[in-house]
């Protein structure tokens, strides 16, 4: 029998999903077997970088493509920033269609026996905003101390995140519109404005959603003003922009009152060590031959004669063809601007065989991703002054103390000797278990409005002080920082040295360059392209004084009042950036544009040979770019789970009969 080989091209989420898929999978009939890697077959996994794997494959910087944890010193056991995706939703378990969460995220962390160090990840209930030199929290904003944007109807006087409601609900309401995975997914297609909307307004009662430029929209109904607002006071301006008006009513609906995030202690990079680990395991054990190849990237791809041909380049030479191999299968686990550079190598030239990437029809489908720029800048301080237990507390401290009750809550409770009737009560309201609750007096009465008793002193302060959370914040700005996010000490080693992180600036799309031009100080001029400048490969890279500067002026703007001085900011111990919008993802998450049938293209991108008349090459496209999940490891993992399944013929690895990995055609 002849031995296959299978290629991988990426080594993020999708590449190690699919490699770890395709040797651990069980096949759904015979004729799938004839499919699967056996003893004696080669499995490529190719890695333009060169991650830290394990000690026998150590790299530049930590595992996982876009998402990245750096610690403190590079030290493992020291505290730690997400300088790229951070967390996931975790999923309850059960299969009912209404359940929420990502289910295979959550499958793989349990997998890899990675539970034990799932955390959660809340989010302040009264955030700090921020907005045009105006301090304010959440909670303050009312009709008698508006938020300083002249939005029509009052709507200063409520939440920014108003405006996304206000808009949603032009066709989906508390009681009307989709609520699961599946509908989400048909009313991307057929979903349409459902209210009676004036003359004056530009789109009306009718009208589908999916040909509609979510920012068109926002302004038409919101106005300069309270468009401004929301797309200040939300933080993410990848957001608002002019994306598919139905996609952007889901994914804006994401961060709803319940949903229970989560990350890992020991660092979301480590979910991608552990399936690098498991996977080196599981191909010895199958006798299958595992090459891995750091520091070299896809260079072009054709079908040559029903055979997959593949050219490579290393980190030296990206540009220049380096070797030329055949493979039975391909993944391109990479997102859509690494995807074009692979189609440029060969669209200007003549050759033989079927060009996949370069024909019309599917140039048409990749271009249905928008790149979203992003950036993120971490800081290490020796003590944690935006809080207000500080030695000298801000006049703005972090809102990063909250109390959520759950299970686990209640065990500690009982094991202190709380009423047992009192948790069975507490158990069954769902107004509070994992409800955050942002002040002390709030839980309290909202427990002993569910006992119908009065707490004791003791048994307040036995609730509060096990209910306790730090959250992440986070605050809120209109300046270039947009958003910071509070790590804090949360070292592994908690004996050790102090040291405090922040997300000192999550921003993305035009307040990139802000932070881009910085990144050279004052007296260097441009000596590397652009095109070939890989600093998100590399990892990490040290902030020039003049960024840190301007950080800590921004920070004191926040937290002392906008006319402090930057000197109010400590001087940090460690600051790093990580630029996304720098090759070769050039983006750090993507959305899709209007006037696409999104269904259609999660379908047909997969295996784009498929949008060809008359072709068919086992070429496959995986990762977050196409999936029903964008900017989420979810959707990484859902692509790739997808092909295993749908061309593979491998069961999947959870029950999806109310969980569609990608949308169905509808």
């Amino acid at each position: 029998m002849k031995k296959k080989t299978y290629s991988i091209f990426g080594a993020g989420a999708a590449g190690l999903y699919t490699a770890w898929r395709l040797l651990n999978g069980e096949t759904e009939n015979e004729a799938a077997k004839a499919k699967q890697l056996v003893s004696g077959d080669i499995l490529e996994l190719y890695d333009w970088g060169q991650y830290n794997f394990n000690d026998e494959n150590p790299g530049t910087r930590a595992a996982g493509a876009r998402v990245c944890t750096w610690h403190y010193q590079d030290d493992k056991s020291k505290s730690y920033l997400e300088l790229g995706g951070m967390r996931y939703s975790e999923w309850n378990g059960d299969n009912d269609a209404m359940s929420q969460g990502h289910r295979l995220v959550t499958t793989v962390i349990k997998d890899l026996h990675l539970d034990q160090y799932s955390v959660p990840f809340n989010e302040s209930t009264n955030p700090l905003y921020c907005l045009r030199t105006k301090n304010m929290y959440l909670n303050d904003i009312t009709s008698l101390n508006p938020a300083p944007y002249y939005v029509k109807n009052y709507g200063n006087t409520d939440s920014p995140d108003n405006g996304f409601n206000i808009v949603e609900n032009l066709a989906v309401t508390a009681t009307t519109g989709p609520q699961t995975r599946a509908q989400w997914c048909d009313f991307y297609q057929n979903g349409k404005i459902t209210a009676e909307l004036a003359e004056t307004s530009v789109f009306q009662k009718g009208d589908l959603l999916k040909n509609i430029g979510y920012w068109n929209l926002m302004f038409d109904q919101l106005g300069s003003e309270g468009y401004g607002y929301t797309a200040d006071g939300n933080g993410y301006t990848s957001n608002v922009i002019n994306w598919n008006a139905a996609v952007a009513f889901q994914a804006n609906n994401e961060f709803t009152p319940g949903t229970e995030y989560k990350t890992l202690t020991t660092g979301y990079s480590s979910m991608f060590n552990a399936l690098f680990d498991a996977i080196v395991k599981l191909a010895k054990q199958k006798g299958v031959s595992f090459e891995y190849h750091p520091n070299t990237r896809l260079h072009s791809i054709l079908q040559i004669k029903g055979v997959i041909h593949y050219a490579l380049a290393t980190r030296e030479n990206p540009n220049k063809k380096s070797a030329s191999r055949t493979t039975d299968a391909a993944w391109l686990a990479m997102p859509r601007n690494a995807i074009d550079l692979v189609a440029q190598a060969t669209r200007y030239v003549d050759h033989e065989g079927l060009d996949v990437l370069n024909h019309e029809k599917v140039q048409l489908y990749l271009e249905s991703a928008v790149l979203q720029p992003s950036y993120k800048v971490g800081m290490f301080f020796d003590q944690p002054w935006w809080t207000a237990g500080a030695v000298t507390p801000p006049p703005y401290p972090a809102p990063i103390t909250s109390y959520e009750v759950t299970t686990n809550v209640l065990k500690q409770l009982g094991e202190q000797g709380f009423p047992a009737q009192y948790l069975k009560k507490i158990g069954a309201d769902n107004s509070i278990l994992e409800t955050p609750f942002a002040a002390t007096a709030d839980l309290i009465k909202a427990v002993e409005l569910c006992i119908l008793e009065r707490l004791t002193v003791t048994q307040e302060q036995q609730l509060l002080s096990t209910a306790e959370r730090n959250t992440i914040g986070p605050s809120v700005t209109d300046m270039p920082i947009r958003q910071v996010v509070y790590f804090g000490d949360n070292a592994l080693n908690q004996n050790g040295e102090k040291v405090y992180g922040i997300l000192a600036s999550y921003d993305d799309e035009q307040f990139t360059s802000f932070w881009e031009e910085l990144e050279y100080g004052k007296d260097t001029v441009e000596k590397v392209p652009f095109s070939d400048n890989y600093q998100p490969l590399i990892g990490p890279r040290k902030a020039p004084e003049v960024m840190v500067k301007m950080l800590r002026q921004q920070l004191a703007a926040l937290h002392f009042g906008p006319s402090s001085d930057y000197s109010f900011v400590p001087e940090p111990l460690e600051t790093r950036y990580m630029d996304w919008s720098l090759p070769p993802f050039n983006a750090g998450y993507h959305a899709y544009a209007a006037h696409y049938n999104v269904c259609d293209v999660q379908q047909k991108i997969r295996k784009p040979s498929q949008l060809i008349f008359e072709a068919d090459a086992d070429i496959f496209i995986v990762g977050e770019a196409y999936s029903n999940d964008q900017a989420w490891v979810e959707g990484a993992y859902c692509t790739a789970e997808s092909v295993l399944n749908d061309f593979f013929g491998i069961k999947p690895l959870i029950d999806k009969s109310n969980y569609p990995f990608i949308c169905p055609c509808c």
